[in-house]
């Protein structure tokens, strides 16, 4: 049977973690939550945020993906400058980068300068992720507590990017919405403090050279294609779409060439070769976009739609959030028993029966629905990603192990721009395009109200009540038709990974 690990030799006993390893990983944790956190944190925010900066559809689009678009193009070269200069080194850059750019963040006037600043932490985050899971792999010898401590880590970003929206519920309720972004200083203090005292350096011991041509190569493939999709979704399909999207898969294409000829590559696509490697990613990826598009729908729709305040939004996620946590924690001893791509297969059937339901009772369903729905969710993206993680972080050696943990990243983050970029743009796409505005409101007004859900709010404000609760009427009627819409095919999407699963893990082993 193939394995998915490098064998230890049969003379070397991996020396097991002590006090010292697992303090590690509490600090580690720290900065894992954070940037989890900060993909999701905008979701209760955006209602207001949509009100205070009056941003169009692309650009409310653009300040929730600039930060995972910028952050996944650089995850791979971030990697690999771990592996070269240090990944604790890298990580303590990115930690201080972050905190000094989030206090930015919270005090954007404008939606440009919002944008801006979401891509420079998408910069800084980028530093970030990697080096958590490489020391991961270079703390944590022994394979039963590396897995252990994945499992850990893997259930913090999952939850970290559920508990976004509550952090963002109870923070707007008593504050603006620029505090989502300045909880990341009390949070990253105690890393730059604690983190030096426990964490050892680590690198790649004979790193290749630097390569910053592909850095830009892989920029050029992400940045311009889902542009095409935002730009597809608010537009139409005008030849801007195709011109970017020729660009991002021609940049693509050169990138994988690059790669394959040069003897260090910055990220090395051969491993892509593996079906069990390529599988953990596609399915990391997958099971984000599940995470991320449930929740840029259901906190629009439970704020604006059913009149919840932020944090009683919020509150609903709660039983989700639970579950995501236990179920990665419980797949450690679960693993021992059922086949990895079993475990996983079952994690994205219940991912695919949560979106089943949405569509199924449609958007008038009770808030219990939604509840459920995303207790399900929860439970699927907590035991793929475990498992996907561990299979992709074992796969290679060690002193690569920056450059899978930036494969692993990358597939987060694209999976999370990609849940809003496609889903979210089809969703915007569909409210557009089913909005009617009611005859007698100004022709300015209900262009704003076409725009997003929330501008609509925002607009309505103003207007008499004969023409207020109409429009509010329409608005929410539009914008429960694409809910429904898009909530079914997430279930075919998660119906698609979990037929991946089942055809690329079938050589994955439970242990070395």
């Amino acid at each position: 049977m193939t394995r998915v690990t490098n064998p230890t030799p049969a003379s070397r006993v991996p020396e097991r973690a002590g006090r010292r390893q697992w303090a590690a990983l509490v600090v580690l944790m720290l900065p894992v939550l954070l940037v989890s956190v900060d993909n999701t944190v905008l979701s209760f925010a955006l209602p207001e945020i949509s009100t205070a900066l009056q941003p169009s559809s692309a650009a409310q689009l653009w300040i929730v993906d600039a930060y995972s678009l910028v952050l996944a193009g650089l995850l791979v070269a971030m990697g690999s400058m771990g592996d070269r200069f240090g990944r604790r080194k890298l990580l303590f850059v990115g930690a201080s980068g972050f905190a000094v750019v989030s206090v930015l963040a919270a005090f954007s006037t404008s939606a440009e300068q919002l944008i801006a600043a979401r891509a420079v932490l998408g910069f800084f985050g980028a530093m970030i992720m990697p080096a958590t899971l490489s020391l991961l792999r270079s703390t944590f010898l022994d394979r039963e507590q590396r897995r252990l401590a994945i499992a850990v880590w893997a259930s913090g970003f999952a939850a970290g990017s559920a508990l976004g929206p509550i952090v963002g519920g109870v923070l707007l309720e008593h504050f603006a919405w620029g505090s989502v972004f300045l909880v990341a200083v009390p949070v990253l203090v105690p890393l730059l403090v604690a983190g030096p005292l426990l964490l050892t350096e680590s690198r790649d011991p004979e790193p290749g050279p630097a390569d910053p041509f592909s850095v830009l190569l892989s920029l050029a493939a992400m940045a311009p294609v889902v542009a095409a999709v935002k730009l597809l979704a608010t537009d139409g399909l005008v030849w801007p779409v195709a011109a970017l999207a020729i660009v991002g898969i021609g940049s693509g294409w050169l990138f994988v060439r690059r790669q394959l000829r040069r003897p260090r590559p910055l990220l090395d696509v051969r491993l892509f070769t593996n079906p069990v490697f390529a599988g953990s990613v596609l399915v990391n990826l997958l099971a984000v976009v599940a995470l991320v598009a449930f929740l840029f729908f259901t906190t629009q729709h439970l704020q604006l739609v059913v009149g919840l305040r932020p944090l009683q939004a919020a509150l609903t996620l709660v039983p989700g959030l639970v579950v995501m946590i236990l179920a990665g924690l419980a797949v450690v001893r679960v693993v021992r028993r059922l086949r990895p791509r079993t475990i996983v297969a079952l994690g994205l059937t219940s991912a695919a029966l949560a979106y089943g339901a949405v569509f199924a009772t449609g958007a008038d369903a009770p808030v219990l629905v939604f509840v459920v729905a995303f207790a399900f969710v929860g439970l699927g993206v907590g035991a793929a990603e475990t498992i996907s993680n561990d299979l992709i972080i074992a796969a290679v050696p060690p002193n690569r192990a920056g450059a899978a943990s930036a494969v692993s990243e990358t597939a987060y983050e694209v999976g999370a721009v990609l849940g809003t970029a496609v889903l979210g743009s089809m969703l915007t796409a569909i409210y557009r395009g089913a909005l009617v505005v009611p005859a007698g409101v100004p022709a300015e007004v209900g262009e704003a109200a076409r725009e997003t859900l929330g501008g609509a709010v925002a607009v309505s404000d103003g207007l008499p009540a004969s023409l207020a609760g109409p429009l509010m009427h329409a608005a929410t009627h539009a914008f429960d038709q694409g809910l429904v819409v898009t909530a079914g095919v997430g279930a075919l999407v998660m119906v698609a990974a979990v037929v991946v699963a089942l055809a690329t893990l079938r050589r994955a082993s439970s242990s070395d």
